[in-house]
């Protein structure tokens, strides 16, 4: 149970012990990261008084060979539809969270990058997003 009283199952693969009962730590971590990430998101773009219609994300990462395994590289892909919702906007929004306000990804010692579509078309980001 996390401070904030809620419960959460993790468990590991079977072939290591685990009975496979839930999400593993370091898929937790994408998600917490996700979820760190996303709320800025959506949070700096409702401020500025703009419509979202759709918001989801795509997390990915690439894993060093050797003990601790630790993410080298995230890959974040956000995916944002509604009216109002213009590229400047939506990078900033983008910028500011992974940059100044995602205490998440400022934890971690990995590469972060970032693309997202916005009312279906697709652009990149740079590299720490």
């Amino acid at each position: 149970m996390g401070g904030s009283g809620h419960p959460v199952t993790m468990d590991a693969k079977a072939e290591v012990g685990g009975e496979d009962t839930g999400p593993r730590p370091m898929e937790m971590l994408l998600m917490g990261l996700g979820g760190c990430s996303g709320i800025d998101v959506v949070m700096i773009l409702e401020k500025g008084r703009l419509t979202i219609d759709e918001f989801r994300m795509e997390l990915s990462g690439s894993r060093a060979e050797e003990m601790p395994q630790r993410f080298t590289n995230i890959h974040i892909h956000y995916v944002l539809k509604g009216p109002d919702l213009t590229r400047d906007k939506v990078e900033r929004a983008i910028h500011l969270s992974n940059e100044k306000y995602c205490s998440a990804s400022a934890s971690l010692n990995a590469s972060l990058t970032a693309s997202y579509e916005l009312n279906g078309e697709r652009f990149e980001l740079g590299g720490n997003a």
